[in-house]
């Protein structure tokens, strides 16, 4: 599975680097986050409980830092596992940019894969699941600094719209509804490693 985004931060490059090193910042962020700890300053072991589609799952998981260039760049390779329902493995490059208005952007390029049930479920499941999850993560950790989610203002008017409809007896399904609502283990993993 592949996994390229993009997101903006309201906050310095430096002041981001700092909070994405932050296991207690990281796991009030991360959806499904029991726990995050440092295990040295190239190891972070995580525990987390999550759902993509039928499958839930609580997954440990180990993720490892390398090729440091703070506050600039990073690789981050994964593992976790929760026996029966399946594995995550990968690697991920992640760059913070300075913008020019004093904020940040943050680059992540991913390459996982997935076995056991997760593997079976499909990839398009996997990876919306992960999409859904990455955008909750950086929603959260927006919030924590101080700012408003990207498309926060488009997201608000799409569910009183809908919210409208509902109410007017409209039976039109709600478009733009991820229907994974969860997310998926290998998101959560991968928010980790896009964000130690």
């Amino acid at each position: 599975m592949e996994l390229k985004n993009e997101q903006r931060l309201p906050v310095s490059r430096q002041k981001a680097w700092e909070a994405l090193n932050d296991p207690d910042v990281l796991a009030a962020c991360i959806p499904g986050c029991e726990s995050l700890e440092r295990v040295d300053d190239h190891n972070y072991d995580a525990t987390v409980n999550t759902k993509v589609g039928p499958v839930k799952a609580r997954f440990t998981g180990r993720v490892t830092l390398e090729n440091l260039q703070p506050p600039e760049s990073y690789t981050l390779s994964f593992e976790g596992n929760s026996g029966q329902a399946g594995f995550a493995r990968g690697s991920a490059d992640v760059y913070l940019d300075e913008e020019p208005d004093g904020g940040c952007r943050v680059r992540y390029d991913v390459s996982a894969t997935v076995g056991g049930k997760l593997a079976q479920l499909g990839s398009r499941l996997v990876k919306g699941a992960a999409e859904k999850n990455a955008s909750e993560f950086f929603g959260n950790f927006t919030r924590h600094l101080g700012g408003e989610p990207e498309g926060a203002a488009e997201e608000a008017a799409a569910g009183s719209g809908q919210a409208a409809q509902a109410e007017g007896g409209g039976d039109s399904p709600r478009t733009g509804y991820w229907p994974w609502v969860a997310g998926g283990a290998v998101v959560v993993l991968v928010i980790i490693i896009l964000l130690l």
